[in-house]
């Protein structure tokens, strides 16, 4: 009887020990399932961030109008339509079509004469010339270097028998032969074009020109060293904004010897009120960065859910933590193979808050406009969505490292500073703002 219920007991011991596993185990699957959908997602999903209301492949304007459709040979009774419409616009040759050009007047243009050949027959006094016709094109020539070369004349003073040098244009840095044109057009090359310094160095070696390619990034350190007051006084007018934005983006910056790769580094951009935006550097992604560069800002800092936002806002007096809505719907998005009908439900509630801001820009509202119709469109949205998220974390089959529940946890551990926005009409719902001026950074980095 004793080793019957040992027996029993082994094998309830076994059975729970293979449901944990199993469960464990589901729990695996799943996460690496959303793994794979969302790198399917990055890979061949949609890149746009809008949301499509109604199915495509199921627009009932056009089911309507197929089964409307007359059966073929049928003849449909005939009737005259008579309307005005206005006359097409009446364009000149400079007018932007495909037809016209426009340019203004810092592009060259180059006039080339045609010759007729009956002015140059047996019949040519028979001819003369009563007009000239014009036919612009649009050309492009490769790009070129150009070497000058100043011829300065040596003096001697006869009286002294001295010499004297008219002295030569002064140049950026003393002993460069690079001219100030040539830098500015390799600091414009990479930073607006997106185009690395090494394919800036393949140029010139196609045009004839052999110089080393260090020497084309000693040129580029040495010309943001003579940019950097005008960043500095830009990042002192920034920090005196009421609302500033900040958001992070990785890069890859400097020669790591050891692992025979570039390094990982990060830019972080900082947007102010006046519409001003100026990028910081650094090697890791701490808080000891902002703490370096916000320093003393008071006002409402507006950022993603980075955990060194909320330790600068933890520990500085006089500066309100505001939080994107926009990370918040990505959470939800990225759980719809989960749970496709709760997302569904949390994302027509963003929508709504988002909603209420169209209205808001295509009306020009703000100041206490905007704040009054905020609190009275948005908020009542903003309660009910946190009310839903909390209904929602109680369901019991929901498991903690399920994608919908890190998205509830996300949304509902950031409920103050996601409804900040609906207290302060100058604070935006998003970062959007800030991530488009990061847009050129990630071009330039798949360069």
């Amino acid at each position: 009887m004793r080793e019957a219920v040992v027996d029993a007991s082994e094998h309830a011991g076994l059975v729970a020990r293979l449901e944990r596993e199993l469960l464990d185990s589901k729990a695996r699957i799943d996460a690496l399932t959303q793994q794979l959908d969302w790198f399917k997602r990055q890979i061949f999903g949609r890149k746009s961030e809008k949301r499509l209301l109604v199915d495509p492949a199921h627009q009932p304007l056009l089911d309507g109008l197929l089964d409307d459709a007359s059966p073929p040979g049928a003849q449909q009774p005939l009737e005259r339509i008579s309307y005005e419409r206005r006359k097409g616009k009446v364009r000149n040759e400079n007018c932007v079509t495909e037809q016209g050009l426009r340019f203004d007047a810092s592009v060259p243009v180059e006039t080339i004469t045609l010759s007729a050949p009956q002015l140059h027959g047996p019949q040519a006094d028979d001819w003369e010339i009563i007009a000239y016709k014009r036919t612009r094109r649009l050309a492009q020539r490769p790009g070129s270097y150009v070497v000058p070369e100043y011829v300065r004349p040596v003096l001697r003073r006869k009286s002294t028998a001295t010499l004297l040098t008219v002295p030569a244009p002064s140049a950026l840095w003393e002993g460069t032969f690079a001219d100030v044109s040539l830098i500015a057009g390799l600091v414009q090359d990479k930073c607006v074009y997106y185009l690395p310094l090494y394919r800036q160095h393949q140029r010139l070696a196609a045009s004839g020109i052999t110089v080393s390619r260090q020497l084309l990034s000693t040129w580029v350190h040495r010309a943001a060293e003579l940019l950097r007051p005008i960043h500095d006084a830009q990042l002192r007018s920034i920090l005196q904004s009421k609302v500033l934005a900040m958001d992070d983006t990785p890069i890859r910056a400097g020669r790591d010897p050891a692992k025979h790769k570039m390094k990982r580094a990060y830019l972080w951009p900082v947007y102010g009120d006046r519409d001003e935006v100026t990028f910081t550097f650094s090697t890791t992604r701490g808080r000891a960065h902002v703490l370096a560069t916000l320093g003393g800002f008071a006002g409402t800092l507006l950022c993603d859910g980075h955990e060194a936002y909320l330790h600068y806002a933890r520990i500085t007096r006089d500066v309100t933590h505001a939080q994107c809505w926009a990370h918040t719907r990505r959470h939800f998005e990225g759980a719809q193979s989960s749970e496709p009908a709760a997302v569904a439900e949390a994302l027509a509630l963003i929508g709504e808050l988002y909603r209420v801001e169209k209205h808001i820009r295509k009306e020009g509202l703000s100041g206490e406009v905007k704040l009054a119709c905020r609190i009275e469109h948005a908020r009542p949205v903003c309660d009910a969505f946190f009310a839903w998220c909390d209904q929602q974390c109680h369901r019991l089959e929901l498991l903690p490292k399920d994608p919908f529940s890190i998205a509830l946890a996300y949304a509902m551990q950031r409920l103050g500073a996601l409804s900040v926005y609906l207290s302060d009409p100058e604070v935006a719902i998003d970062t959007n703002h800030i991530e488009r001026a990061i847009r050129p950074i990630a071009i330039g980095r798949k360069n």
